[in-house]
């Protein structure tokens, strides 16, 4: 009767804190990014070849778009500068979209070969793992290619006046301009059927992308429905706030770096821009994710 007033802790169970269990979570999805993106990183050092040669594409961009309008007279594209000194941004944002805009083909390579089955069935705390990784390393391998066309761009007469904080807003703007086009790269990669129609997609996306932005030319060059089509293009609100700061060493947030024909955005603008756009392209993609693999 007395022992019916003592309580049972050998059958007590411990309870898990919530913010311990939000931790480890957290923990556990950067182990799985850092781990998936390493492969990434290996398969990039045994064949490096195609890194290689986007960067020598890029620079070619860079050297023959520059030698085609170098006679044009000083102001012509509403700077003081040379055209290097206008192109550069857009070489850089190229680069860029260029590599995110591949980022599906490792994965789906992954998904023929039957990697990607054995991916799926591990227990990953969270699959957008897998976009994380590849943006990641994305973002890795453009930071590397954008030094690459900075320097020859200096070599060919652009001086890239923001300073070392303009440089970091650079990085942040090729940043989430990959995470997003990444993004969108590596869903195509799974709702496609193979890799013959992926780099088809590629091969229509990418032209066509570039052109309609301001990347070779100022936007009052283009006549109005391109206009639209270019204030309407991720691109753009990347190649503006670094050309901007290509151009100008007393800068601010606040200053307007793109005229559209709805009106003008400053430089802060355009970043929240690219970082709804990232959000937008994960949460869709994410969502499409889900909804397939279940």
């Amino acid at each position: 009767m007395g022992n019916s007033f003592i309580p049972d802790h050998s059958a007590s169970l411990p309870l898990r804190h919530p913010q311990r269990a939000r931790t480890g979570s957290f923990a556990q999805f950067r182990q799985e990014t850092l781990a998936l993106a390493r492969r990434l990183f290996i398969q990039l050092g045994r064949r490096p070849s195609a890194f290689v040669g986007s960067i020598i594409q890029s620079l070619l961009w860079l050297m023959l778009f520059s030698a085609l309008f170098a006679q044009a007279p000083r102001g012509t594209f509403g700077i003081e500068g040379g055209y290097i000194q206008f192109l550069a941004a857009g070489i850089i944002v190229f680069a860029a979209f260029g590599g995110a805009l591949n980022a599906g083909v490792p994965l789906i390579f992954d998904r023929e070969f039957g990697f990607l089955n054995r991916l799926l069935v591990a227990p990953l705390v969270s699959r957008t793992s897998i976009i994380f990784a590849s943006a990641l390393f994305i973002v890795s391998t453009t930071l590397v290619q954008a030094a690459a066309i900075g320097a020859v761009s200096f070599l060919m007469g652009a001086q890239f006046a923001g300073g070392l904080e303009g440089a970091l807003i650079v990085a942040l703007v090729v940043t989430l301009l990959v995470f997003g086009i990444a993004a969108l790269s590596l869903g195509l990669a799974f709702v496609l059927p193979g890799h013959i129609e992926m780099l088809a997609a590629i091969f229509v996306i990418n032209l066509p992308v570039i052109f309609a932005s301001t990347a070779l030319a100022p936007m009052s060059f283009m006549p109005l429905w391109l206009q639209l089509v270019a204030s309407a293009n991720p691109l753009t609100y990347a190649i503006e706030p670094i050309r901007h700061l290509f151009l100008h060493s007393n800068w601010s947030f606040s200053d307007p770096v793109l005229q559209a024909p709805w009106g003008s955005l400053s430089l802060i603008g355009c970043v929240l821009v690219l970082f709804a756009f990232d959000v937008v392209a994960i949460a869709l993609v994410g969502g499409m994710l889900k909804r397939k693999l279940g």
